[in-house]
């Protein structure tokens, strides 16, 4: 097929040609950018942390400090980090003590919820009565026996009286063998962790006060020896009017024998000596009550003849009443209360 109009010349052609291939070159130096530099920007982009870091490596390196510093400057160096040792330390000293204030108020409350968990479990109790007693005193246990209903009282009343003896020197021989089948039929001794001796009466007492404790919730914890006549209508009557005090101790106070017999004071070896001076350091009302301290009849016996029955009797020669066996029964009749009396005392 002919093409019509008139043929282009070859010169034309070229020109057109050229011109295109100028003009492309031109808008392609204005917008595009070749590969290696945009690596090189890319690498331009990276910021200058690294150069950062090794100037601060370099500021902080103490072998660079050591060859550059001046002898001044260094010891300006190990005066600080001296200092900031000790800040260091009194920083965690402080950490661990605060620490093991934190462990011991934690442990205290522990313990202090799990008691109270435990004391509702304890018998409930007004006051808890214990009578220093021996293996060999078996008749004064039972002159007592023959003075009240024990077990009748702790019932109906809130009177537990409890035979308070520890072991022999030998576990398990005749002398606590005959205080198990004692035991075994009046059911009112409280046995403790302890070797019975005359010279360990103190450590005896502060035994049986935290064992009875931890047996009873009472209002009131007692001791006395087996050897002293006791008048428990009276004794209630007096704690009655305690109650409201929350820390008391009451007994009959006395201390003749105490200064005069020095080496006692020094080694405790008397339970109610030791017993005072623990409660000494205590923030504890002391109460002495000389109804707790009467002497035998005629004392005691004009005293009930009054109206002032005594709590306690007992002869002070003797720390308890002489030859208590045979003379319980005749004190218990001049100076009792009466078998009625400890029945009547509302609590």
């Amino acid at each position: 097929m002919k093409m019509r109009g008139k043929p282009i010349s070859a010169k034309a052609i070229f020109v057109l040609c050229f011109a295109s291939f100028l003009a492309g070159s031109l808008f392609t130096n204005q917008n595009w950018t070749h590969p290696s530099r945009a690596k090189d920007n890319r690498i331009a982009i990276i910021p200058h942390h690294v150069t950062k870091l090794q100037e601060l490596k370099q500021d902080w390196d103490p072998k660079r400090k050591m060859v550059e510093g001046k002898p001044g400057d260094i010891m300006g160096e190990v005066q600080k980090t001296h200092e900031a040792i000790k800040s260091l330390e009194s920083t965690m000293s402080t950490l661990e003590m605060e620490l093991a204030v934190a462990r011991t108020v934690q442990s205290y409350e522990q313990h202090y919820s799990l008691e109270k968990l435990a004391n509702h479990s304890l018998q409930k109790a007004f006051v808890v009565i214990g009578i220093n007693t021996a293996f060999s005193s078996r008749k004064r246990r039972e002159s007592l026996r023959q003075t009240g209903c024990l077990k009748k009282l702790e019932k109906e009343k809130g009177i537990v009286i409890r035979f308070v003896i520890g072991h022999s020197a030998t576990p398990g021989g005749v002398l606590d063998k005959a205080i198990d089948l004692e035991d075994a039929e009046h059911k009112d001794f409280l046995r403790l962790k302890h070797v019975e001796g005359y010279h360990e009466l103190s450590t005896k007492t502060r035994l049986y006060f935290s064992t009875a404790v931890s047996i009873w919730d009472a209002e009131f914890y007692l001791k006395v020896d087996d050897d002293v006549h006791l008048n428990l209508g009276m004794l209630m009557s007096t704690l009655a009017r305690y109650r409201s005090k929350p820390r008391i101790y009451i007994g009959c106070m006395k201390s003749g024998p105490v200064l005069s017999q020095k080496p006692i004071l020094h080694r405790y070896a008397n339970e109610d000596v030791s017993l005072g001076s623990w409660l000494l350091g205590l923030e504890v009302e002391h109460v002495d009550d000389r109804s707790m301290c009467c002497g035998t009849p005629p004392d005691c016996e004009w005293k009930a003849q009054e109206g002032s029955v005594c709590v306690a009797s007992f002869d002070w020669s003797c720390s308890g009443i002489c030859n208590s066996v045979k003379r319980m029964k005749v004190v218990h009749d001049s100076c009792g209360e009466g078998e009625g009396a400890v029945w009547n005392v509302n609590l």
